[in-house]
């Protein structure tokens, strides 16, 4: 995989370039028939065909997947006139941004049968205007000439197909070795081109543990306000990327820093909140991006986007609640209701679905639930409604809860272990006796409008809703007193 560049390299700097070329050889050997058959095909038509950017890095680093980025000198029409006899799927969502999606099923590993989603895209340069929120895509005539127009150098490598010749005009791999993100233009003309771009910094700042260079931060800061012209949907997706990164707390120090945040995410550098010597609290900011690495040791099934989101937010509205009181401590009651109305309107604002944003906003709602527990002082009918409360979010709720505890104090920190154990236990112990999960009155509201001979109505709500009460309360009470306790509520209520 020759290099196509003539720049001169020490013998050390040639060897360590081989090495990592041969790296990346064996892992385009694993996608080489699919890749390769699909070359020969734009060959054959009069085009060429490269795998670029995030592949070619991903190559390089040993993690190449099953997704793979091609850029051609073809047409999009032309391309669709290529993959729809070859591909087993085809897909124009991306077509107005001159790129074409399909999926093939190929030879992988040791004989077995892969499945690629690949996207193929013209050779372009996008840039936006002052004032629109969408790019505006022209196509190029050269391959140099699509790299430069790439976000990061890391990104901005190529190798050409069939023929497996490495492209890497602006020196990406010795930034990939070194594990600094550059532009390979100015870092102003490529925020320019698109300001998602200083999201996307942030976010392989979180998904690789690469530093950003300094001339880039320092673009950032410059033109953080740029963001503004970025789509809702387009920042929220890099946002969740950045979240969902092997390392969050750095691509969020890096939007505070910068001031993206503030364009962003304002909530989370509100977090840093002055203190002074006479009115001593946490520092919620660097608490809060604790909280999100203690509840990212907690994963069990992968990242969790609801679980990081929560532990993120959890604190929001301690700015907005903060008081100073007489004997000189600083309290913030109410923090997890208020934090909770300023998590669902960010989210909203960011277009997440309306099930995320109920999920998040319910846990910041009840991440402070467990402090009125103490040790253990809660009675079963105070438990079975933590956990009906929490529903299907439970399992959260512990992390969230467990996550929270970022005392020094070890003493304090083991006795609120301790607590938090006894409470799990409980939960256990009577969702064995009462299928807790799923609680429900003992009688429907089938046998609400049977037993009192009554016609649907707010009635039978108001019956259902004394039932559960009573189950909340007492736990299962059997068919007979349920009938019993609903006559006697019933009577009471002609009374009335």
């Amino acid at each position: 995989m020759p290099n196509a560049n003539n720049d001169s390299r020490s013998p050390q700097s040639t060897n360590e370039l081989n090495q990592v070329q041969r790296r990346a050889v064996a892992e385009l050997l694993r996608v080489s028939p699919v890749a390769d058959d699909l070359a020969r095909r734009f060959q054959q038509a009069g085009f060429s065909l490269a795998l670029v950017g995030g592949s070619v890095r991903d190559a390089l680093l040993g993690r190449l997947g099953n997704d793979l980025d091609f850029t051609t000198d073809a047409r999009p029409d032309e391309v669709l006139k290529i993959v729809r006899p070859w591909a087993d799927a085809v897909w124009e969502v991306g077509i107005a941004f001159g790129t074409v999606g399909c999926q093939k099923e190929g030879p992988g590993d040791n004989g077995t049968h892969q499945s690629f989603q690949i996207e193929i895209t013209t050779y372009r340069s996008e840039a936006y205007d002052r004032t629109s929120r969408k790019p505006e895509v022209s196509y190029g005539a050269s391959i140099e000439e699509d790299l430069v127009r790439r976000d990061f150098t890391v990104n901005a490598m190529a190798v050409a197909l069939p023929q497996k010749e490495f492209i890497d005009p602006h020196n990406g791999l010795e930034d990939l070795a070194a594990r600094v993100l550059r532009t390979p233009g100015t870092p102003q003309e490529s925020f320019s081109d698109d300001p998602l771009r200083m999201m996307r910094a942030a976010r392989f700042a979180s998904q690789l543990d690469f530093e950003v260079a300094p001339e880039v931060v320092a673009a950032m800061k410059a033109m953080a306000g740029r963001i503004d012209i970025v789509s809702a949907e387009r920042v929220r997706d890099e946002l969740n990327k950045l979240v969902l990164g092997a390392y969050p707390r750095k691509g969020l120090r890096l939007l505070v820093e910068t001031g993206l945040a503030d364009c962003v995410l304002p909530e989370i550098p509100a977090l840093r909140l002055e203190r002074d010597e006479h009115h001593r609290h946490k520092d919620v900011y660097e608490h809060s991006l604790t909280v999100l690495d203690q509840a990212m040791d907690l994963e069990e099934n992968g990242p969790d986007l609801v679980l990081r989101l929560a532990a993120l937010l959890h604190d929001i509205g301690k700015p907005k609640t903060r008081r100073f009181e007489k004997d000189g401590r600083v309290s913030f009651h109410h923090h997890e209701v208020v934090g909770a109305k300023m998590t669902k309107s960010r989210m909203t604002k960011l277009k997440y679905s309306n099930e995320l944003v109920k999920e998040v906003s319910r846990l910041v709602e009840l991440h402070l639930r467990f402090h009125g527990y103490g040790t253990g002082e809660w009675t079963d009918s105070a438990v079975r409604r933590y956990v009906r409360d929490a529903g299907p979010l439970l399992d959260r709720l512990h992390k969230l809860t467990r996550s929270d505890c970022t005392t020094r104090n070890k003493r304090k920190a083991m006795a609120l272990s301790r607590a938090y154990d006894g409470l799990e236990e409980r939960i256990a112990r009577l969702q064995e006796q009462e299928e807790l999960e799923a609680i429900r009155p003992d009688l429907d509201g089938n046998e609400i409008m049977k037993v009192l001979g009554i016609a649907p109505g707010p009635e039978v709500g108001k019956a259902y809703k004394h039932l559960l009460e009573l189950r909340l309360e007492h736990g299962p009470m059997g068919r007979d007193a349920a009938v019993a306790a609903l006559r006697e509520w019933w009577a009471a209520q002609s009374q009335d």
